[in-house]
Parts: structure tokens; sequence; C-alpha cells
């Protein structure tokens, strides 16, 4: 094995979608490619480029195992521009690695599926494990061979989710020798301390053209189920830091399917309170945000961007004019959280992420071509905006 390969890392601050991310360094992530999704990045919009990751090319990863069994994956640090394999190949979502370095050898000190299982029943007690509230501290999971954990790294249950779904599937699909090429994007929250994270499905249609009779059908049912049909955007996941309690408060997508319009704007209040007090001073810059993002999807004709979704982002560690006293009266439950007004904008961020099922006209994976901007899209930021708005005048 080369000594300059690169073993991938959990990516522990996803918060929703099924397709398992990981990462490649500090300020970068890696997910599957898919043929959609790299042909929407090549020829992305300039005007775009603001509220979308940067996308920094392909790699390609293959499997390795241990004696006893463990996988990881590993990525060759050269990029390349590889034809590569059918897109539903590439599908087959990968990875879960922790690794650590002794000596001049490449050891691999990888989770097993017994400890993520394990870490993954501690982190959520209960049979329904994903179904409720859940919390996590900013802890590391992963120790290095003698024990230590030398970083404070938070892990949100939904990937050790969506890694016990797919790391077994991956290990029987494939052998050592299969190169999968990957995606390498902009690790959106490596800036921040505590990233809070709001991830919601944007648009009124969530299946792509080339979904199937069935596919479609479920696609449709949940969306008339969900805010998705009410308001144009339903919570896909949710992590915000508590201030109060030193936990992440973690939501998943089944919370959010099951949200009635005013379920949505309790815990998109809830999404910007940090356990003590509403953070007040970070509706104008999301409020702002949202509508230069407006502005630029109304001139983006043809696009449609089924199944993508929308990050909210901003730091739980406030500016030190915002920290209100410590109230323990007050809950993450309660969504009656007490206001802080703080003089100075908070640092946010808003992006756009998984585009395996947007449409444009150009496109090399184009199915059917669109006039005029994504409808279901802009209902759905408009719907937003006004919830914001009126959180931040006091309704």
């Amino acid at each position: 094995e080369s000594s300059s390969a690169v073993l991938l890392e959990p990516f522990v601050h996803q918060v929703g979608g099924h397709m398992s991310m990981m990462k490649y360094d500090e300020h970068t992530i890696c997910k599957p490619l898919v043929s959609q999704e790299l042909s929407f990045y090549e020829s992305l919009p300039s005007a775009m480029r603001q509220f979308t990751p940067q996308y920094k090319g392909i790699v390609s990863v293959h499997l390795k195992k241990d004696s006893l069994g463990n996988v990881t994956l590993i990525a060759s640090p050269s990029l390349d521009n590889a034809t590569g394999d059918p897109a539903v190949t590439i599908w087959h979502k990968c990875k879960w690695a922790a690794s650590t370095g002794t000596g001049g050898e490449l050891a691999l000190g990888t989770w097993s599926h017994t400890q993520v299982t394990k870490s993954f029943k501690d982190s959520c007690p209960g049979k329904r494990l994903l179904r409720t509230d859940l919390q996590y501290r900013p802890d590391s999971l992963l120790e290095d061979a003698n024990g230590n954990q030398p970083e404070r790294k938070s892990y949100n249950p939904w990937g050790l989710h969506c890694h016990r779904q797919h790391l077994n599937r991956m290990s029987s699909k494939h052998n050592e020798n299969k190169l999968h090429q990957f995606l390498l994007l902009e690790n959106v929250v490596s800036k921040y301390s505590f990233p809070c994270i709001l991830d919601l499905k944007m648009g009124t249609r969530q299946h792509g053209d080339d979904a199937s009779e069935e596919k479609k059908a479920r696609h449709i049912k949940k969306c008339e189920q969900s805010t998705s049909a009410s308001l144009g955007v339903r919570i896909c996941g949710m992590q915000v830091y508590q201030a109060d309690t030193g936990h992440f408060l973690c939501k998943d997508k089944y919370y959010g399917r099951k949200l009635s319009p005013e379920g949505f704007r309790q815990t998109l209040r809830q999404f910007l309170c940090n356990g003590n007090h509403l953070r007040m001073d970070l509706l104008e810059p999301i409020i702002l945000r949202l509508k230069a993002l407006l502005s630029v999807i109304r001139k983006q004709s043809s696009y449609r961007f089924y199944s993508s979704s929308l990050l909210i982002i901003y730091d739980g560690q406030e500016p030190k004019e915002n920290t209100a006293p410590l109230d323990n009266h007050l809950h993450f439950q309660k969504t009656n959280c007490t206001t802080s007004h703080g003089p100075h904008h908070s640092r946010v961020d808003i992006r756009m992420i998984d585009f395996a099922h947007t449409t444009f006209k150009g496109s090399k994976c184009n199915h059917t071509t669109y006039d005029g901007p994504d409808h279901g899209y802009i209902f759905g930021l408009e719907n937003l905006i006004k919830i914001l708005q009126n959180i931040s005048e006091g309704k």
C-alpha cells in the first residue's frame, strides 16, 4: 500500500441523507460519484457557486480488509478524470474508516462492526433508535493505538445509522481490487467549533425523471403526507448545540416527515434555540442569505433541483456579546426560549447540496427539458423566509 494513501474517516456532522459521507481531509469530504451530480458541478452557473460546496475533483477509492475482517476505505491521493464505472455501480455507498499510523507501516485501526453497533446503541437508546429525540456529547469516539483521544469530535448518530446500513453491503458486493470513484467536495462546516446544521429537503417534488413508477409513487406519497406539499420544504435532519447541557440535540428525517406546518415552525425555532435563549442574532443574516439565494434560483431557467437539500449552518459557540446567563429551567425540548439580541451578526452559511437528480438543459444526463425556474423550490424558499421573518417579529 502506498504510504501516501488517504484512509477515509467518517464525516461526523452528517445530519441527513441516506448515503454515508466520508472525510478526506479537514476541509474536504467525499461521496460516491453519480454522473448526474458530476454534470451539475462541471457546468455550475457562476451565480450559484456561493451557495454550493466547492467541487474539488474526483478520487479513486478501494476497500481494504484487515486480518480480522474489518473494512476500511482507502483513497488514492492523485485526482483523476477516469471514465469510471456506471452510476449504478458507484451508487453502492461505502465507507467507514478510522485509522492510525505506526512507524513506517500503514496500520488500520478500524472500528469493528460490533464496536459501531455498540456505540450506535449507546447513542440511541430504545428500539426505535432514530425516531426520538437524540443527544450526543462532543467527545471523541476514535482512539489511537494507546487508547488516547487527542481530538474532540462530535458524532451524530445518523452517520452511524448510514454506515451500519451500507458497510456490509459494500464489502459483500465488491472485492478489494474494485476501484470506485468519489466526488471531492468542500467541507462546509470545517470552520465551525460546534456546527449547528439544519438539512431541508426543498421543493414540492422529490423524485427524479429517471425514477421508476414505484419510486415515483413512493416519493409523491412522502410529499403529500409531509410539509413538502404544503410548504415546499421539510426537515431532513438537524443538530443544534445546547449550551446548557453540552449536548447536541439531533433530529432525523423520520421526525421531519411527521411534522405539521406548525410543527415545522416550532422545530425551526428550536434549531435557533441553544437551550438558554433564542439566537435572534442569527435571523437577519439567515434571511438575507435566503433572499439572495431566492434571487439566484429565480434566474436559473430549465433547472429542476429534485431531491436536493438546503443546509442552514451556524456556530453553536456564540460570540461573547450574545452569551446570556445560564437558566437551567429552560430545556431544549421546549420552544419557549427567551430571546437574546446581540449587537453583531453571527456567521451563518446557506448551501445547496445533493444534485444526483438535478436536471437542466444541456446536462449530459438530461432526461427532460424544462422551461423557466424551479417553482417548487421557489415556493419552499418563500415559505421558509416568511416563517423566519415571523419568528424574527415575535409571531
